[in-house]
């Protein structure tokens, strides 16, 4: 059981004798599980405190970087107030740069590398530019939802989105069994390996499942909503069969656009899977347009990447390593009251 600590901190800390510590630390032997696991406690929480030594009256900045819509990015920033208070007694200071479309992505990074962040979270297309700008970088990036993995960011936090868009095939054909019909799958524009790898991921697994079934996108180039209307009313009145959605669009009023074009359409739907419990999604939900929402912890992908920011830091022990969140399918049923 390895640590730096004195025998005679542990036992102070445990409540136990010396000899009881000495006797687990070099597993003789003749002591009781429950004391083990107190021994364990013990050094766990002295980490711990030796952390809050370290990270005492430290100060932060981190830079918040993204491209994506107003209503994610809202939520993000939400979530990190809500998880300030939980990182104490460091203290985190945020500068954010949101764009709600196209940006000169590589010349924010470079403004920020010249002032005095310590760390940047990322959300931003996977380009060879912003992949440059990354490598050019003197301090820790952390990458959020989306990932550049042949960046130099030192850690991704976030969903697997292979898994996501594979849970999400599992939940459409559990959903359509036996019958036929194909599925549409509404993404937005851009070079986003999160929307790349969730489509991959539907794909391998729609295929191995039920390979006749034909998967007919619609594509946002527009970033509107009538443009998704119009689009998906276009392919339902080319192809009757389609019986099932799967969208991993980000727009505000996308889903409502998919669901309206339905309705104009006179047509039904099977099953509907999203992404995201935003107001829009919860809404959808709650009227059983949506069939169910893959969702993930905002707050805990916050708190990880500002973990990640100080462990590169060397302000925390341990190994950086990414740090995927749990995959949550919230239906009409399960919906919590508050959103992100």
């Amino acid at each position: 059981m390895k640590h730096p600590y004195r025998i005679r901190e542990i036992a102070a800390q445990a409540g136990l004798s010396e000899a009881t510590v000495d006797r687990v630390l070099h597993e003789r032997g003749g002591v009781r599980d429950s004391t083990v696991r107190e021994v364990r406690q013990a050094i766990a929480d002295l980490d711990r405190q030796q952390s809050q030594v370290r990270l005492g009256g430290r100060t932060f900045m981190v830079d918040v970087v993204m491209q994506a819509p107003a209503r994610f990015t809202a939520a993000i920033k939400g979530a990190l107030e809500a998880e300030l208070p939980a990182l104490r007694p460091a203290v985190i200071r945020s500068r954010f740069h949101l764009f709600d479309g196209p940006a000169d992505l590589p010349g924010v990074l470079a403004k920020v590398g010249r002032s005095r962040s310590q760390g940047v979270i990322l959300k931003a297309p996977d380009t060879p530019e912003v992949v440059e700008a990354v490598g050019h970088l003197g301090v820790p990036v952390v990458t959020l939802v989306t990932d550049l993995p042949t960046s130099k960011r030192v850690a991704y936090v976030g969903i697997d989105n292979a898994d996501a868009g594979a849970t999400a095939a599992y939940l459409v054909e559990q959903w359509l069994a036996e019958r036929a019909g194909d599925v549409l799958v509404v993404r937005g524009r851009g070079s986003f390996r999160g929307e790349d790898e969730r489509l991959g991921g539907f794909r391998a697994e729609m295929g191995r499942r039920a390979p006749n079934r034909r998967l007919l996108e619609v594509v946002d180039e527009e970033d509107r909503s009538v443009a998704v209307h119009e689009r998906t009313r276009a392919v339902l009145d080319r192809n009757p069969s389609v019986r099932a959605v799967y969208s991993m669009y980000a727009g505000a009023g996308g889903n409502a656009a998919v669901v309206g074009a339905f309705a104009a359409a006179g047509r039904n739907y099977d099953v509907f899977v999203a992404h995201d419990l935003d107001d829009e999604n919860t809404a959808l939900l709650r009227t059983h347009a949506i069939s169910a929402v893959l969702h993930h912890d905002l707050r805990a992908d916050v708190r990880h990447a500002c973990l990640a920011v100080m462990r590169a830091q060397g302000a925390l022990p341990g190994r950086l390593r990414s740090n995927p969140s749990a995959i949550q399918v919230i239906t009409p049923f399960n919906t919590p009251p508050v959103e992100f």
